[in-house]
C-alpha cells in the first residue's frame, strides 16, 4: 500500500468509528428513555393497585355494612353507612377541592402544569400552592 492509501484508509475508518459511536450514544438514549418509561409505569401501576384494593375494601365494606345492621331501617340507613364509610375514606361527596386533595394525596399532580402525571419526586410547590388557597 502507498502512503495516500493508508491515509484515506484511516481517514474512512475514523469516519466509520463516528457514525458508529453517534448510532450507539443514540441506542443508550433510547434505553435510558424506555428505562425511565419502565420505572414511571411501575410506579403509577403500584399505586393504581393501592387505590383499586382501597376502593375493593370500600365497596366491601359498604355492602356488608346493611346485612349486619338490617334490624332497623333499610335504604336510608345504607345511605347513611355508605356517606360514612366514603367520608371515612376521605372522599367527600360533591367536593371538587376534597377529591383534588384525595388525588393529590394517592400521588398524582392536581397543579395546571403537570395535571394527572404520576408525582414521582415528593411534593409538588404548584400543587400545594393551588390546594392553600
Amino acid at each position: 500500500m502507498e502512503k495516500n492509501d493508508i491515509f484515506a484508509k484511516m481517514d474512512e475508518l475514523d469516519n466509520q468509528v463516528g457514525v458508529f459511536h453517534k448510532e450507539l450514544t443514540d441506542l443508550k438514549q433510547k434505553v435510558k428513555e424506555l428505562l425511565e418509561d419502565n420505572k414511571r409505569l411501575s410506579e403509577e401501576n403500584n399505586q393504581l393497585r393501592q387505590l383499586f384494593k382501597r376502593e375493593a375494601e370500600l365497596e366491601r365494606e359498604v355492602i356488608e355494612a346493611p346485612v349486619k345492621g338490617k334490624k332497623s331501617g333499610a335504604n336510608k340507613e345504607v345511605q347513611v353507612l355508605t356517606d360514612n364509610a366514603l367520608a371515612e375514606a376521605g372522599v367527600a361527596i360533591g367536593e371538587g377541592h376534597d377529591n383534588l386533595t384525595r388525588l393529590y394525596h394517592e400521588g398524582f399532580h392536581i397543579c395546571n402544569v403537570y395535571y394527572g402525571h404520576l408525582r414521582t419526586e415528593g411534593d409538588c410547590l404548584f400543587c400545594l400552592s393551588f390546594l392553600n388557597k
